[in-house]
């Protein structure tokens, strides 16, 4: 591994000192890393990855072996020892992997030739259209959450800068500030780049700015109870690990997933760690998003009107308590495949 991060950081024209600055540790260690002397965590290997452009697995592996080779050495039971982990490795992977309903299968194949057919239409394509989608898309997310503004009030307020008599200040930084992320991850939809830690806080601390200054952009340091839910969110402790192995999941099934599958389980795994003291919910859903959109499929706008609302939250629930995941991934893909119809429609009316 160490000659690996020396040749990708030399082929990039990166100095030791810079990279070190980047990923915000000391010029030492990355010295260290390259020869061998110090070993990288799982944090710092996915952040190495990205910056010097290293195939995750890749890195992975290399990392995986030197520290195995650490471990056993030479011992004489080592290769016994290896066989036993690979059988159990093998099975947990059998066990736990993701299997797809018929229905999914069946909605993401339809999700699929929707997609071709609106790439078909690209010409056709509006930028009008995208904006009024994407302040449904603010004005229902901000609903779902308990925001009382009309979309004829959250376009005045976003579009024409009035404010609306009997409307609180929250709200209308949530309309306004809501816009602005979208404008961010579409910033970021266009840089290609693969979601990381920065990314989040920085989609985070623009929902949550002027509104909890304090916490914007920061992970929770108290304990969270979700209203209406019986599912407990982990100790304030455990979320930056929980986070941690929130990036690595994403950067291992990043490219092995149906797009559709990946951007809801993000979703919904961000959303379980309920990393923030608030707005979790529109964070997750704007991730969500991101990840659509960077792979060619549209905003999935999901409702807030109340019937639309408790189906949310009851996949949710499900898949939180009940370790069940089917209906919200349904539910995700069924919101997906109606809003690519729906721009079909509106394209060729």
């Amino acid at each position: 591994m160490k000659s690996l991060l020396k040749n990708a950081r030399e082929q990039k024209g990166l100095k030791t000192r810079e990279v070190a600055q980047i990923l915000g540790i000391d010029q030492a260690l990355i010295s260290k890393f390259e020869s061998g002397t110090r070993k990288p965590t799982r944090e710092q290997i996915s952040k190495l990855s990205q910056l010097l452009e290293i195939d995750y697995e890749t890195l992975m592996i290399a990392w995986l072996k030197e520290k195995i080779l650490y471990e056993i050495g030479d011992d004489e039971f080592a290769l016994k020892a290896l066989k036993v982990a690979e059988d159990e490795i093998k099975y947990n992977k059998i066990t736990s992997s993701l299997k797809l309903s018929t229905s999914l299968e069946k909605i993401l194949k339809e999700i699929d030739s929707l997609k071709d057919k609106l790439d078909s239409y690209k010409q056709f394509d509006s930028y009008k259209i995208k904006q009024a989608l994407e302040l449904e898309y603010t004005f229902e997310s901000n609903r779902i959450e308990g925001n009382t503004m009309t979309l004829r009030e959250t376009d005045m307020v976003i579009n024409e800068g009035l404010t609306i008599s009997g409307k609180s200040m929250k709200e209308h930084l949530e309309a306004i500030n809501h816009q602005e992320a979208i404008g961010f991850i579409k910033d970021l939809m266009s840089k290609n780049n693969s979601l990381n830690e920065r990314d989040l806080l920085s989609i985070h601390n623009l929902i949550l700015r002027g509104i909890i200054p304090e916490d914007a952009g920061r992970y929770r340091k108290v304990q969270v109870m979700i209203q209406g839910s019986i599912h407990m969110p982990s100790q304030p402790l455990m979320v930056p690990q929980e986070m941690e192995e929130y990036f690595i999941w994403y950067e291992i099934n990043k490219n092995k997933l149906h797009p559709v599958i990946l951007a809801a389980e993000m979703h919904e795994r961000l959303v379980t760690i309920h990393p923030f003291i608030d707005r979790n919910g529109r964070t997750s859903r704007l991730v969500m998003n991101l990840i659509l959109m960077q792979k060619g499929y549209l905003i999935a706008n999901l409702k807030g009107d109340y019937e639309s609302r408790m189906q949310y939250y009851q996949s949710l629930e499900t898949a939180q308590t009940k370790k069940n995941k089917e209906d919200f991934l349904l539910f995700i893909a069924q919101t997906e495949k109606e809003s690519l119809e729906r721009y079909i429609g509106i394209l060729t009316q």
